[in-house]
């Protein structure tokens, strides 16, 4: 069973700090993925637009949360870390910004799943998309790393 939404938006602010200053909101956690949002003030910069680290750090994170609350939902608790990633910006963000991580094929994440009890350590990659105004402003592709 999936943690609520605002159980997961208050992990995320205590134990990642930044998404609270972000003013990251949880907006969806279910089996079909994370979608995370953005607010523009806090991640402004100089030409009044999202700073580009911000939407990197946004798409980071609904990677991040898709994994850590799929280990929760199966009592698994791991470390889970990035190890590495690419972004492709494709417009300016001058509002609100969203990324949705969909969750992987059942294959892709039994296998993340098996390798994990096996070695205690395993990856996948995730693709997140991220939107402003219902238009497409950046593609994300994360490996992530979870280590028992």
């Amino acid at each position: 069973m999936f943690l609520g939404i605002a159980e997961v938006e208050s992990y995320l602010h205590q134990h990642i700090p930044l998404s609270k200053y972000m003013e990251v909101k949880v907006k969806q956690v279910d089996q079909h993925g994370v979608t995370l949002q953005g607010a523009l003030t806090p991640n402004i910069n100089h030409r009044s637009t999202v700073f580009g680290g911000s939407v990197c750090a946004l798409a980071i994170l609904s990677g991040w949360t898709l994994v850590h609350a799929n280990l929760q939902a199966l009592s698994l608790s791991s470390r889970i870390v990035i190890q590495r990633n690419s972004i492709e910006y494709l417009q300016p963000i001058n509002g609100n910004f969203i990324a949705f991580c969909p969750f992987p094929s059942e294959q892709i994440w039994q296998k993340f799943i098996k390798i994990l009890e096996k070695k205690s350590k395993s990856r996948i990659e995730l693709n997140v998309d991220v939107f402003t105004g219902g238009m497409k402003a950046a593609n994300f592709t994360g490996v992530y790393v979870a280590i028992n």
